[in-house]
């Protein structure tokens, strides 16, 4: 569950991270980061695909200045991974609104 997001910050089950991360229903992976940081490319998406989520929620940042490429995304959605791109905060809500009823994961871009 996610308690809060804020710029630069969100609170998972009482802890908290300060750099972007990879949630998985069973885990928070806090190392990530992209090969360009505001792309999100395919080449950034291998454990998630691994995982083979239904969903995918990406969190743009707080201001959406992370770039989802089309590519990407059609990438993920010929791998059977539907795309939800959002502002991180809209991104948050939608994590915690489809977590119990999909498989989900999401990656969260926490600044800008």
């Amino acid at each position: 569950m996610i308690d809060s997001y804020s710029f630069g910050r969100i609170v998972i089950d009482g802890k908290t991270y300060t750099s972007d991360i990879i949630l998985y229903p069973d885990r928070v992976d806090d190392s990530w980061w992209r090969k360009s940081g505001h792309l999100l490319q395919k080449e950034d998406l291998t454990d998630i695909i691994q995982y083979n989520p239904e969903v995918l929620i990406v969190g743009t940042g707080a201001y959406g200045l992370m770039n989802v490429l089309d590519e990407t995304k059609q990438f993920l959605e010929s791998k059977g991974i539907e795309v939800r791109a959002e502002e991180t905060e809209e991104a948050c809500k939608t994590y915690n609104e489809l977590k119990e009823k999909r498989k989900v994961v999401a990656a969260f871009h926490l600044t800008c």
